[in-house]
């Protein structure tokens, strides 16, 4: 294995890393908007580095375009999912938790 791949390798890693620690906040924290946070943030992280970690493997231009692409929208589509949930928790009086 090259240099190459052993980076790729680790970056693949990293993203699985970060998708199992949004899935663990999703499962623990107390409330949505912590919730929401937490998620969105892991998983935008874990599609980059997965992202990294598939790029040195693409095969041409186009294939790396389109990896980017499906970034591109998938960073979109959370943080408008994240905002219009967000927005119907607190129209419908759910407050943050406050740890008491």
């Amino acid at each position: 294995m090259s240099v190459l791949d052993w980076l790729s390798a680790a970056c693949l890693l990293i993203g699985a890393v970060f998708f199992l620690a949004g899935t663990l906040a999703l499962l623990r924290f107390p409330d949505v908007y912590t919730r929401l946070h937490a998620l969105s943030k892991a998983d935008n992280l874990g599609l980059g580095f997965t992202l990294l970690g598939l790029l040195p493997h693409a095969q041409g231009a186009a294939a790396v375009v389109k990896l980017l692409m499906v970034w591109a929208l998938v960073l979109t589509a959370s943080a408008s999912v994240s905002f219009l949930i967000a927005r119907r928790a607190r129209r419908r009086g759910i407050v943050p938790w406050t740890g008491g």
